[in-house]
């Protein structure tokens, strides 16, 4: 009796470690495809607070809260099931779709830098002038959900990227992790960046004479941060983008640019003290390079050519 009692309790100690290390290794790819997934998340906070922007006080939480469950609902009933076919039935077709993926933030990426140097003229559209607010607030959502569905896209197919090597269960709960808490996160962000400067109104109005001073440096600070936010979701994407396909170029033996790449990154970590820093700024750098090139052919074929084959008016 004893000895069946104790084999037992070692059968219970078994499963508890083999469900111990499963968790860690959960826990391992989760960070490690949600750490990928940074320059599409620093994007998605950088996008999400225009479409709350031209409403009410009262509709701004309601509206991120909208687009936080369609977000939810693009990642967990469209996009995670399609993972896990794609990674079940065409596991080779991962690393091309991710250089797709990666193509297209490093053409967002440059379209945005292209504008921010081209002026153009402020259009008003007429048809937003005739819907009632609640018509309008329904359209900015379902817009803002079609934008995040490219968005959560790209962070599944970059999650499902870092975790191929994993059982299929486990790649399911990494993705269902990711989407979970990455959505949370942004919307979260997207929550306190919209309100920000309606907290700092209140605190100016309120308090004592320092928290004054802090809420209306809030204020003031609202468009510095929402263009400061714009700026590193450019650079993340390109760094991110050019990334996935310089790895994507050394996966299919593609050379020699990811080689050159590779080799500076290397000798830029020889530095003492500041190595690991230094080899991945140059491995940074010579990939936002590449994604830049490769964003502004992309966004040349798609814009540039087409309005010169036009005929002039």
């Amino acid at each position: 009796m004893a000895s069946g009692l104790a084999a037992l309790l070692d059968d219970i100690a078994g499963i508890a470690k083999l469900a111990a290390a499963s968790l860690d290794d959960v826990a391992g790819a989760a960070g490690k495809a949600g750490a990928k997934a940074v320059g599409v998340v620093v994007d998605d906070t950088a996008v999400t607070p225009g479409y709350a922007v031209g409403f009410s006080p009262d509709r701004e939480l309601p509206i991120v809260a909208r687009i936080a469950v369609g977000s939810l609902r693009n990642k967990l009933i469209f996009l995670l099931p399609g993972a896990m076919l794609l990674s079940a039935l065409a596991p080779w077709a991962v690393t091309p779709i991710l250089m797709l993926g990666g193509t297209y933030l490093c053409f967002e990426a440059a379209e945005k830098i292209f504008e921010a140097f081209v002026s153009h003229e402020q259009v008003d559209e007429p048809d937003e002038f005739a819907l009632s607010s609640k018509e309008l607030e329904k359209q900015k959502v379902e817009g803002a959900i079609r934008t995040d569905l490219i968005l959560s896209a790209e962070i599944m197919a970059i999650s499902l990227g870092s975790v191929t090597d994993k059982p299929l269960l486990t790649q399911a709960v990494a993705l269902l992790i990711v989407g979970v808490l990455l959505t949370f996160a942004v919307y979260g962000a997207v929550a306190l960046i919209v309100k920000m400067d309606d907290i700092g109104l209140h605190m100016s109005r309120n308090g004592g004479r320092f928290t004054r001073r802090v809420g209306r440096s809030l204020v003031k600070a609202m468009p510095f941060l929402l263009e400061g936010l714009t700026l590193v979701g450019t650079a993340a994407m390109l760094w991110v983008g050019g990334g996935i396909i310089v790895h994507g170029l050394e996966h299919f033996h593609l050379t020699p640019v990811p080689v050159w790449i590779e080799h500076a990154s290397h000798w830029a970590a020889q530095a003492p003290g500041v190595g690991p820093l230094t080899g991945w700024l140059v491995f940074a750098a010579g990939s936002s390079l590449l994604g830049l090139l490769v964003g502004g052919v992309v966004m040349t074929v798609l814009h540039l050519i087409p309005k010169r084959s036009r005929p002039a008016p």
